[in-house]
């Protein structure tokens, strides 16, 4: 009686803890269900909404970041649009969303990081995408934003990149800017650039200095009075691919580059030269002579095609220019399609 005593006694906890198990994972499962992730902040604004509105709505974003989202349609803007926090993103619907820059208005349309001369923090994780810059040169008066002051050394380009990384700008038109299309400059690292197409810009469809690791490719830049391409100023370790250059005064212009690898180039009908290599020059007491660390070295070309060039596929401007190595090309239909020396002074040319 007693063993039979003690099994009842054991049967009864254990259907106790049993019951009192299922009440505790019953309960557990009303009190705290399982939290849904939390996703970046969006932002949609209407059509209409002015460029200081949407200044306002990045600058609200909380500081993990989140992104604005323009729709369809034309937003005049009278003050460049500044990312200037990590983890910001400023979106359109394509073609379809076009940011016109305002007559009179003298300023870049977009910057990506501080809008002072000389930023200072790095700015990370930045994404411009899918919207159409038209920044009316023929109605601005001039190239730098002002004339004196913090902002007085940027220049009014569809997109103005300084002093950022790890970001990444795809799918733009930047067409009919004051100076250039896209430009990096002040310490750009680790930025892609994808499917860009840059037009009848007052220089260059894209510029770069002070650049390095960076990612450039699926690119349509043509009909700019400048170069296609404008490298400068420590572009260094970078790649550009998938770029198709055509009927610009230069399809690549390079000096001060290192290092950098270019794969499936298109040149076309450029008025001067396919690509001008060159190391920068001083005129001295004896005479020109070479900027030390300004040259090209070590630039890998693959898949390069230059033809109908006003002078010349390709132009090494100075002998200082050395072991730079081009596989897979075809110069065809140019006045000249050959690497040589030309006079000095050519290597300021723009």
């Amino acid at each position: 009686m007693t063993l039979s005593l003690q099994q009842s006694r054991r049967g009864k906890t254990t259907k106790n803890i049993l019951y009192a198990g299922l009440l505790v994972l019953a309960t557990a499962g009303v009190v705290n269900p399982p939290m849904p992730a939390v996703g970046p902040t969006v932002v949609r604004l209407p059509a209409g909404v002015t460029s200081a509105e949407i200044q306002k709505a990045l600058d609200s974003l909380p500081e993990s970041g989140g992104e604005v989202v323009l729709p369809p349609g034309n937003f005049e803007v009278f003050q460049p649009i500044v990312l200037w926090r990590d983890h910001q993103t400023l979106r359109g619907c394509g073609a379809e969303t076009v940011l016109h820059l305002a007559d009179d208005a003298n300023c870049p349309v977009i910057i990506l990081g501080e809008a002072v001369n000389n930023p200072q923090p790095t700015v990370k994780f930045l994404r411009v995408a899918d919207l159409y810059i038209d920044g009316n040169r023929l109605h601005q008066q001039r190239e730098l934003w002002q004339l004196q002051g913090e902002d007085s050394e940027i220049h009014n380009n569809g997109i103005t990149v300084q002093n950022v990384s790890d970001s990444v700008v795809e799918q733009v038109t930047c067409a009919r800017c004051r100076s250039g299309g896209l430009v990096t400059t002040r310490g750009v690292s680790q930025l892609t650039v994808r499917d860009l197409t840059a037009f009848d810009n007052e220089f260059d469809g894209l510029a770069c200095y002070e650049t390095t690791n960076c990612l450039f490719t699926d690119l349509c830049l043509h009909d700019n009075p400048g170069a296609g391409i404008s490298l400068d100023l420590a572009f260094n370790h970078n790649v550009i691919s998938n770029a198709v250059l055509a009927a610009n005064d230069l399809g690549v212009f390079m000096r001060a580059s290192c290092d950098n690898q270019f794969y499936n180039i298109s040149i076309r009908d450029s008025r001067q030269y396919g690509v001008f290599m060159a190391h920068t020059v001083e005129q001295t007491a004896n005479g020109w002579q070479a900027v030390p660390q300004t040259e090209c070295e070590q630039n890998y070309f693959t898949n390069l095609t230059a033809v109908d060039c006003g002078v010349a596929a390709f132009w090494i401007n100075n002998i200082t220019c050395t072991n730079n190595v081009i596989a897979g090309a075809w110069f065809g239909e140019s006045a000249r399609s050959e690497f040589a020396p030309s006079h000095p002074h050519w290597a300021a040319v723009r």
